[in-house]
């Protein structure tokens, strides 16, 4: 008894390591791709990939598997499922003795376990292969669950043609995901399994049928299901046949499909993904009229941070304008879309409040002279205004006093990565749209000013790992740039739009590129981020192009169809945020002369206490004709009148535009006093430049300078020699000689200013 006992426990440790032997030459091939699905909000699959091996194999999760689906599927394959260790003996001898006796195989009795083993290494039904599936059983049931080989089953069992998996055939045949499947459904995907060459849905409905009610009936003896349930399924029609794959939201899905996940959970609204494909598709197909070919749109929900309509072209098929181009991820110029960011920081900073006046004239910043769209200059203006007009060099100005990397930290903490990259080399004229941007990026960026300042990054899909949310603005910045976007009263309102009363308050702001080849709009209110991009994938720039008048309808139109009923409640001034008088000339506080006073928002502790002095009490002869310092005043015989102390750049513009404006009288000539801190400014040629002439057909370089109010005449000297006495405010002209050129600027008053410049000669 001991020698028998002994043998059997060395034939079982043999066996043992037999089997692990083997399974270490012939390992498990469990390698399973599986297509990759996409679903929207409610996990309806609304587009899915083809794997490789060109079978439609998709992964069940574990919430589709319901207990009406687990229990029909056991009962009819493998009653005994959780209680055999992969094969089950009775049913091996009776299929064995069934088959000897039928002189060929009838039966094979195989297991769920089998089956997945079959599925994984398909081969021809021999007793030698049945062996095969024994031992790929054995080592399936050791490495994953019974839960995990079911899922493995469900997943690879064969629906005819390249249709693999419970999953699969309820989305071809059902329209439906695995958890929606009625009794009678998924008795019939049972079923197919079986014999999937000769029971096809769609051509074999009527012998389904038959076969997926003798099944029911089974069901009903072994009072599996209640009497109802049964009576319903055996009644239900079955009018199924093959459908297309889905395949909407094509770009964000090819987008989303890198993740390399199976199942990818969207947050896209299909009811409103639908009317905004054709509400796009119908405003684009007017506007090929002008040349436009193409739109692209992101919807962000303010409330949850998810992006619930994507829209990466007018139509995904369309082949005219590059329709799979996906415009929403595209790197394109963004035009004037991020001035409420800089205006925001500067408000931060203490650097400005709305009231606050700039100079919107013309400047030069080492070679660099903006222009405003209109090729117009606005003299003094408000950053409010500024804003709302988009003017282009009140914003070159705010981003040189701000400083560009201040602008660029924040652009790539908003996901920037273009900006980021490119840091070294962008300078102020990114804030005119002289850098690269997507529509994701910016419909991203302005959701902060629907969350008080606060960036969070879109999510586009469920269990993405978002990075905790981080402060780009204050609540109060903020704030105030909502007020000022929302004001209707605006050039950029567009001309031909009429239906505004039932349209949501909104917050927006234009944007377009350089060559009018990119014209943006991105608006938002408490519930939704819209961000929209019209033009063309072939960059080709269009006359008519604009954000005001292109993509701004296009917008509006948007928000009417996702926000149509919204109340007008509108976003609530923050505790800290506080409103002061300030003096209507600078948007200071008033100095003693100050006497037209407004309200304006400030932040307390941040925004500029600086006192305006605008109108200065000066000392002027009696017939107003000379002006006195303290060093030259007489004793009587003079009087004091208040006058306006204007820049040098804006006498300028005052002049070139014959605008009249009280000059202060020449100073005492008599005066021996030497005004160093107001000496000329010399605006061109640029200080430290090197110029390029051609040898053949030299262009002189332009002499300019900007000087104070006193000053009537300006002395220039080249290397240092005199060369030409002009008038305030006239150009001159000069050809240099090749190397190192001093230039020297001085004014009546005895001021100077030199600068050093290089000119080199060349055969251009």
């Amino acid at each position: 008894m001991i020698h028998f006992l002994s043998g059997i426990f060395v034939a079982g440790i043999s066996f043992i390591l037999l089997f692990a032997l083997l399974s270490l030459i012939f390992p498990l091939p469990d390698k399973i791709e599986y297509a990759t699905c996409i679903q929207d909000d409610q996990g309806q699959i609304v587009h899915a990939f083809l794997p490789r091996d060109q079978q439609w194999r998709m992964k069940l999760e574990n919430a589709e598997l319901t207990p009406l689906l687990k229990n029909t599927i056991l009962f009819k394959e493998d009653k005994y499922f959780y209680y055999h260790p992969g094969i089950n003996p009775i049913a091996i001898c009776k299929s064995f003795i069934g088959n000897i006796l039928h002189g060929k195989i009838r039966s094979g009795a195989s297991t769920i376990t089998m089956q997945v083993a079959r599925a994984l290494e398909p081969k021809k039904r021999t007793y030698f292969n049945k062996l095969r599936e024994i031992f790929r059983a054995e080592q399936l049931e050791l490495k994953y669950s019974k839960q995990e080989i079911l899922g493995l089953y469900l997943n690879m069992v064969p629906y005819g043609g390249n249709i693999q998996g419970v999953k699969a055939a309820a989305l071809f045949y059902f329209r439906k995901n695995p958890d929606h499947l009625s009794l009678a459904e998924i008795t019939t995907l049972s079923i197919i399994p079986n014999r999937p060459s000769s029971l096809v849905i769609g051509k074999s409905n009527e012998r389904i049928i038959k076969a997926r009610n003798y099944w029911l009936k089974k069901f009903q003896l072994r009072k599996l299901f209640t009497e109802k349930e049964i009576e319903d399924a055996l009644h239900e029609p079955l009018t199924a046949a093959r459908n297309d794959a889905p395949d909407f939201i094509p770009q964000l899905s090819l987008k989303l499909k890198k993740s390399g996940r199976e199942n990818i959970a969207t947050h896209i609204d299909m009811n409103k993904q639908f009317k905004l494909e054709k509400l796009v598709a119908d405003y684009i197909q007017a506007s090929r009229l002008k040349n436009i070919q193409n739109a692209a749109v992101v919807v962000i929900n303010n409330e949850t941070h998810e992006v619930v309509a994507y829209l990466g072209s007018a139509n995904f098929r369309d082949t005219l304008d590059g329709g799979e181009v996906n415009g929403a991820a595209a790197i394109r110029q963004p035009g004037s879309t991020l001035k409420p960011l800089l205006y925001g920081l500067c408000m931060d900073e203490g650097l400005l409040t709305p009231k606050q006046i700039i100079n919107d004239v013309a400047v030069n910043y080492q070679g660099y002279a903006p222009e405003n769209f209109d090729r117009k200059f606005n003299g003094y203006v408000s950053m409010e205004y500024a804003l709302e007009h988009s003017l282009n060099i009140p914003a070159v100005r705010s981003l040189q006093t701000l400083g560009k990397d201040r602008l660029i930290r924040a652009l790539a903490v908003c996901g920037f990565e273009s900006v980021k990259k490119d840091q070294v080399k962008l300078g102020l004229s990114m804030i005119l749209g002289g850098c690269g941007a997507s529509l994701e990026q910016l419909t991203g960026l302005f959701s902060i000013f629907a969350n008080q300042g606060l960036y969070y990054k879109p999510s586009f899909q469920h269990n993405d790992n978002l990075p905790a949310p981080q402060r780009i603005l204050s609540a109060s910045s903020t704030y105030m740039i909502n007020e000022i976007l929302s004001n209707v009263n605006r050039p950029d309102f567009p001309l031909n739009w009429q239906s505004t009363a039932h349209m949501p308050k909104i917050a927006w702001k234009t944007g377009t590129s350089y060559g009018r080849r990119d014209a943006w709009s991105i608006g938002y209110n408490q519930h939704y981020t819209v961000g929209v991009w019209c033009g063309n994938f072939s960059a080709s720039a269009v006359p008519e192009l604009s954000g005001a008048n292109t993509a701004t309808p296009l917008l509006f139109k948007i928000f009417n169809t996702i926000d149509y009923d919204a109340d007008e409640q509108w976003f609530t001034k923050p505790a800290y945020l506080d409103s002061r008088m300030v003096c209507a000339e600078t948007g200071l506080l008033p100095g003693a002369y100050c006497d037209h006073l407004i309200t304006g928002y400030f932040i307390p502790g941040v925004s500029s206490a600086k006192t305006c002095t605008h109108l200065q009490e000066m000392i002027i002869s009696a017939d107003e004709k000379m002006s006195y310092c303290r060093s030259c005043m007489p004793a009587n015989g003079y009087k004091k009148k208040l006058f306006r102390i204007i820049p040098p750049e804006m006498q300028r513009y005052y002049e070139e535009n014959k605008i009249a404006y009280m000059k202060l009288p020449p100073h005492n000539p008599a005066c021996e006093k030497i005004f160093r801190e107001e000496g000329p400014v010399i605006t061109s040629p640029s200080s430290g430049f090197e110029y390029l002439i051609s040898k053949k057909d030299p262009e002189p370089l332009q002499l300019c300078c900007h000087s104070s109010n006193d000053v009537n005449k300006i002395y220039w000297y080249i290397n240092s020699r005199f060369y030409k006495a002009t008038t305030v405010g006239s150009k001159q002209f000069f050809i240099p000689e090749e190397g190192p050129v001093k230039i020297s600027c001085t004014d009546d008053k005895g001021r100077n200013r030199d600068i050093w410049i290089r000119v080199r000669y060349v055969d251009l």
